[in-house]
Order: C-alpha cells, then sequence, then structure tokens
C-alpha cells in the first residue's frame, strides 16, 4: 500500500472515531438537555472533523448527537421501518440509488434550506425542498498504472474492454447485492447496455471477473495497489481514489480512474418528518453544506462536496479527475426495479 494512501485511511478513521465520540458524548436525558438535542443519523462512513462539530454546538447552542446506522442500503431501510417514530432529527447519506424509495415513502419533511452556489445541479427533481445534496463522487474502474506498465499491457478503456480474453481474471468487483459502489457499477452497465446488460455480465464473468461482498475487499485486499499482496489490477472503486495513491513527494499516483465507466453518486441530507427538532435539524443541513465542512469532506469523507466555491486540496485538484460525462439511471426507474434487477444480477453471477 502507497504510504500517502495509509495516511489517509489512517486520517479518515481517526476523524470518524473523534467525530463519533464528539457527536454523542453526554447526550443525556434531562429536559434542558434534550430541548437542544438534534439527532443525526448517518451510514457509517460520515466523518466531520471534531472542531468543527464543537463550533457549531457552541454557535448554535446545540447538542449533535450522532448515531450511524450501517451502509447506505440499511440506513435507508431504517428510515423506511420507522417513519411513523423517527428515532433522529436528520438524516444525512441516502444517496440517489436509494433516495426514491425513502421518498416514496415520505420519510423527510420539506425545509427552507437554502442551498450553496453548485448545489442546485445536483437536486433530486421534485425533492428540491426535501432533500439537499452534500457531496459526490463517482464510481468508476480504477486500474494499477504501475502492474500495466510493468506488464506492458494496453490499459482498458471501456466497460466492454473488462470482457476481452486479455484482461482475464484481472477484474475484482464489490457486489451489487451487499455494496453501495457494486449497486452503483450494476446500474452503470444497465444505462451503458439496456436490456442487454444481463449478457454483458455473463461475458464479464466468463473472462474471470471476482465479485467480493464489499468495496474494502475489493479494494485492500484483492486491487494490487491495496496493500495485501493482491494480484488483480483492475478494481471498481472513485475518480477520487487516484488522489490517494499519490508518492510521498507529490508528484506522482500510482493508479487511474477510468473515466468511460462512471457512475454519478450523490449523497444527501433531509429533515426527517416527524422529527422532534426540526429546526435544530435545517441548522444540521446548513453545517453541512457550509463552507468550512464543504472544505474538510475532501480529506474527511474521500468525495467531492457540492460548492464550488471551496478549493479542492492540492492531490485532489491534481489527481482526483472527474469525468465529463457519468452513466445515470433515473431515481424512479431505480425504485421501480431495483429488486427485479437484483434477482436478475445475482442469477447470472452465480451460475
Amino acid at each position: 500500500m502507497n504510504s500517502a494512501w495509509k495516511r489517509a485511511g489512517a486520517a479518515l478513521a481517526a476523524t470518524a472515531v473523534i467525530a463519533l465520540a464528539g457527536c454523542s458524548a453526554g447526550g443525556g436525558d434531562t429536559k434542558d438537555k434534550a430541548s437542544n438535542e438534534v439527532v443525526l443519523l448517518t451510514h457509517e462512513s460520515y466523518a466531520v472533523p471534531e472542531e468543527l462539530v464543537k463550533e457549531f454546538e457552541r454557535a448554535n447552542n446545540i447538542k449533535l448527537v450522532h448515531r450511524a446506522v450501517g451502509d447506505t442500503g440499511s440506513l435507508t431501510n431504517r428510515l423506511v421501518l420507522t417513519k411513523d417514530n423517527p428515532t433522529g432529527d436528520v438524516v444525512f447519506g441516502v444517496d440517489n440509488t436509494f433516495a426514491s424509495r425513502a421518498l416514496d415513502e415520505g420519510v423527510f419533511a420539506s425545509n427552507d434550506v437554502k442551498l450553496p452556489p453548485g448545489a442546485e445541479q445536483h437536486v433530486i427533481k421534485g425533492a428540491e425542498d426535501t432533500l439537499a445534496p452534500i457531496n459526490t463522487a463517482s464510481v468508476c474502474i480504477n486500474i494499477d498504472k504501475e502492474w500495466f506498465a510493468e506488464k506492458k499491457l494496453a490499459v482498458p478503456v471501456t466497460l466492454e474492454d473488462l470482457t476481452d480474453a486479455k484482461y482475464r481474471d484481472l477484474t475484482v468487483l464489490p457486489s451489487a447485492a451487499t455494496s453501495s459502489p457494486g449497486l452503483a457499477f450494476m446500474l452503470t452497465t444497465i444505462a451503458a447496455f439496456g436490456d442487454e446488460w444481463p449478457q454483458y455480465w455473463e461475458r464479464l464473468m466468463a473472462n474471470g471477473a471476482k465479485l467480493t461482498s464489499g468495496w474494502s475487499d475489493a479494494y485492500y485486499v484483492d486491487f494490487t495497489q491495496g496493500g495485501e499482496k493482491g494480484k488483480r489490477p483492475i478494481v471498481l472503486s472513485y475518480d477520487t481514489s487516484p488522489a490517494f495513491t499519490v508518492n510521498d513527494a507529490g508528484t506522482e499516483t500510482s493508479t487511474a480512474a477510468l473515466l468511460d465507466t462512471c457512475f454519478r453518486q450523490v449523497e444527501y441530507a433531509g429533515v426527517l418528518e416527524g422529527a422532534k427538532n426540526p429546526e435544530g435539524a435545517a441548522k444540521v443541513i446548513e453545517f453541512l453544506l457550509s463552507k468550512e465542512v464543504q472544505a474538510a469532506i475532501p480529506d474527511s469523507m474521500y468525495v467531492f462536496g457540492v460548492r464550488d466555491d471551496v478549493e479542492l486540496p492540492e492531490a485532489w485538484a491534481k489527481f482526483a479527475v472527474q469525468p465529463t460525462k457519468t452513466f445515470d439511471v433515473a431515481p424512479d426507474a431505480i425504485a421501480k426495479n431495483r429488486s427485479d434487477w437484483l434477482k436478475t444480477w445475482t442469477d447470472v453471477t452465480s451460475k
């Protein structure tokens, strides 16, 4: 594993622990504390620097209580199952692959949060006053540049290239059934191949693609740049990943994202219907959209903030290249077909 990636991973883990401790400590059950509490529900990858959380609490006389609820799918399921008796006031982390389900179930209340410049392009039509875009990144195929250079093998470019025999047994992907990026990649193939997407997966699996339960196993264990002496130089990751495989001099990255293979993910925040503290919940969304938090998001959560008036960290500006065009599936189509698509995907990939 590249040392810069190690440092980035360690920093993320530390920040996550600090943020969780800082947000959760001293919640209490007394009325005076409860009156200014705001309960924030998130997925497990949420992380905001402790000093920003403390500053927000002081400035707004709010006690922010953070509760992490598994991955994005688990978080969305929790919101739907508890919609009549919500366990929080505000949620962060529902993305565009799951948002339609929560919206259809009436999970979110309207709010009057004003979006900053850049965020408007990521709103969901019909949910402009309920879900605020917070961050974005693209799920893309990544490759180990050093491996391909050493083997003198041409780098794949397109999705179809991954089915070419010269790339047999070189690809590892997280499962669409158990992983958010894995689901995004399944949607990528649906957008790219239409009704023929199952046949694409048949070709991909016949070419030796390996599936793992989640992104971490795919990247850290099986990917050749992941640190565990993996044997596969092609992995599903993000357009942000090359910013964390930079050498110590900061001059070069050992990986690259294939920008013709990407699916845009956007994560949202919203006030929950039936929230005990809706006013405080709206302030939390404003906090997540503030310049300070948006500037911290890349190094804290490995994604891009949605504001376009905040500078990126130097490594991101140089190495985290975003695609100019991404594959897309409408949220209502995802909501309508997700179960059937996953069943088809499971049938094809388990042969």
